[in-house]
This record gives C-alpha cells, sequence and structure tokens, in this order.
C-alpha cells in the first residue's frame, strides 16, 4: 500500500482506473469503531455509485464501499511463473478450443458461437475472444436469440485471473443478468517430467478412436443414441487425437483417458478411473503414456482443465508439476 511522508495509507486509484489491476485496503465494517483492515487484489471492473467491483482472479467480485477505502493502487500484471512453459491468454484459449470443437459454429465478430447438441457446455457456448463487433448489449442479444433458435440454454465462457483476460465481460454479463453458473482452472506444465515419470505404461492402450469400451467408462456419455453423434464428433476433433485405456474387468477399461496435440501443446481431458480400481497409478499410467506419444509428436507443453472443488485430481495434478494458469467460467443467461 502507498504510505505518504507522515506515515499516512494513500487510496492512488480513481474512477478513472477501471480496467486495471489494482491492490487495495478497506475497511469491513466502516460502521463499527476499530473495524479491522483486509485487502484485496484484482481488476477494478467498476466503480459507481460510490462502490468500487474488484474481480480477483478467481472470478469472485468483491464490492467495496468507497467510504471504506484505507489504501488504493495500481500494481503491474502477476509476475511470469517461474516454472514450466511460458503462454499467453490468447494462445491457451485457442489451443484448448481446438481441443474440443463443436458441431456447429458461426463467427460473431471475434466471437464464436458454438453448438453441439447440448454435449458439454465448453461446446455450447460463446467464446468470447475479441470484438463482436456489436455493442455488449446488442451481442448478448444476438447470442441469446442464437442458442435459442437451436433449444439450448445461452451460454458464454469466459476467464479470469491472467494478462489479457476477461474481467471487465465477467462485470458487464452480471449487469446484463447472466450468472456465473461453473469455474475451473485452466493448469500447464512441462511434458517432459511428465513423460518421465516411473509408472507402469505397459498396460496402457492407445487408439485414434473413442471405442465402444472406452464410451462405457467416459462419465460424461449416457449412451443416449440421440447425443452419440455429437459426442463422438467432439471427442474426435483436434489437429492430433488419441484414446488412452486400460483393460479392466469385464467390458468396461479401469482407467481412460483423452490427449490432443497441437504443436508445442498437449492437452489432457478424460483423464477417469473406476472407483474400484483407484489409488494403483492407473490415471498416472494413462497421462505417461499419453505424454510420451505426445513428445513423440515433438509437443513440449501440456495443460488441462479441472474444476475447483476436483480435490483428488488436483493432488495428482500438482504432483505433476501442473499449475494454475487462468480461470475459466460458464455464464448462462438466466431466463425470465
Amino acid at each position: 500500500m502507498e504510505i505518504t511522508g507522515g506515515g499516512r495509507l494513500e487510496v492512488r486509484i480513481t474512477s478513472a482506473d477501471v480496467g486495471k489491476r489494482v491492490s487495495v485496503r478497506y475497511v469491513t465494517d466502516s460502521a463499527e469503531p476499530g473495524g479491522k483492515f483486509t485487502d484485496a487484489v484484482g481488476v477494478l471492473t467498476s466503480w459507481d455509485a460510490g462502490v468500487l467491483l474488484i474481480t480477483r482472479k478467481s472470478g469472485e467480485t468483491v464490492r467495496i464501499a468507497e467510504s471504506s477505502l484505507a489504501a488504493g493502487k495500481i500494481v503491474p500484471a502477476a509476475p511470469a511463473r517461474r516454472r514450466g512453459p511460458s503462454a499467453t491468454f490468447a494462445e491457451l484459449a485457442r489451443a484448448t478450443a481446438r481441443a474440443w470443437q463443436p458441431v456447429e459454429s458461426e463467427p460473431l465478430g471475434e466471437w464464436t458461437l458454438r453448438a453441439a447438441d447440448g454435449f458439454t457446455r465448453r461446446a455450447n457456448s460463446a467464446l468470447p475472444l475479441g470484438d463482436p463487433g456489436l455493442p455488449v448489449a446488442e451481442a448478448l442479444t444476438h447470442v441469446r436469440a442464437w442458442y435459442a433458435a437451436r433449444k439450448l440454454p445461452a451460454y458464454i465462457q469466459t476467464a479470469t485471473g491472467a494478462e489479457g483476460t476477461q474481467e471487465l465481460l465477467c462485470a458487464a454479463l452480471d449487469r446484463h443478468g447472466w450468472h456465473r453458473e461453473v469455474s475451473a482452472e485452466v493448469r500447464i506444465a512441462a511434458l517432459a517430467p511428465i513423460g518421465d515419470l516411473d509408472a507402469d505404461v505397459s498396460a496402457v492402450r492407445l487408439s485414434r478412436t473413442a471405442e465402444e469400451p472406452w464410451l462405457r467408462r467416459y462419465q460424461r456419455f449416457s449412451g443416449d443414441e440421440e447425443a452419440g453423434p455429437a459426442v463422438r464428433s467432439v471427442l474426435a476433433s483436434g489437429p492430433s487425437v488419441w484414446f488412452a485405456s486400460v483393460t479392466g474387468t469385464g467390458e468396461v477399461p479401469a482407467a481412460i483417458g483423452r490427449l490432443v496435440v497441437d504443436g508445442r501443446w498437449a492437452g489432457f481431458m478424460a483423464v477417469e478411473v473406476d472407483p474400484d480400481q483407484r489409488r494403483r497409478g492407473l490415471a498416472t499410467s494413462v497421462m505417461t503414456a499419453l505424454a510420451r506419444q505426445a513428445l513423440d509428436e515433438g509437443a513440449s507443453a501440456a495443460w488441462l482443465q479441472v474444476e475447483a472443488d476436483n480435490d483428488g485430481a488436483r493432488a495428482l495434478y500438482d504432483g505433476m508439476g501442473f499449475a494454475p494458469h487462468h480461470h475459466y467460467h460458464h455464464y448462462r443467461w438466466a431466463e425470465a
């Protein structure tokens, strides 16, 4: 915080700094004498009618009364990671999108409207990576109409927590009646250490297609024949796609995984293990086998997505060297 020569805290931000990353200190309850100070760091997304909104990197919005401010300053973007690959948000967002492609898409300026018969939010949401070519309110109306025509809920995928992410768009979505429904982390790591893990890969089978046994283990596939074509289309999409499986009892694999190799990037998805077969290292074996395949194709960096409340997966990926790059969120239009 800024401290003047007299030792007092100083507010050095104004409403003109909306859109910048700031750090503030404020009183948690200014109505009580001796209220406690607390801090908030994030993007200043609004300063209106005496209230500041600051969006943290997790996507959480903090409301702060202007009257409770004790100090504030603009701060630089978070420092670059000291380990693993470097990556801009735009590069990583496009790589993750290429690895999970919709059945149908349509541009709206630099936004992309995506649909896949409702199979996953990622394949059925607008991806806003630039200017939609319309005022935001009009763009949101267009998005709603596009999904309504397909009898799908209207979703927009956004990101927070890295340089160039979309905190201001998140704030605009909040103002226009959209609600954040789910959030997850995008994590990245160096690929070679994953391929070098001491894991038994002898039982891991790789295939170019999602065969029926693989689909039986995949928890997002319900077996609905009407949804089947969209599921298979999305799973097969990407520059170089591989499916891993470990034989289990009967016709359902004990573990599965999916890999998309795209230039220097290797994206890991759908890593799942039979609950009765956990803690045997099968997920590590699947990841290692897929990483070695990606290394053979020239990749050097890895990414994956994990929901914030999946503690088991987060612990596994921590041990492999994955660290958070940014958070992504799905906002849904709340119909009246």
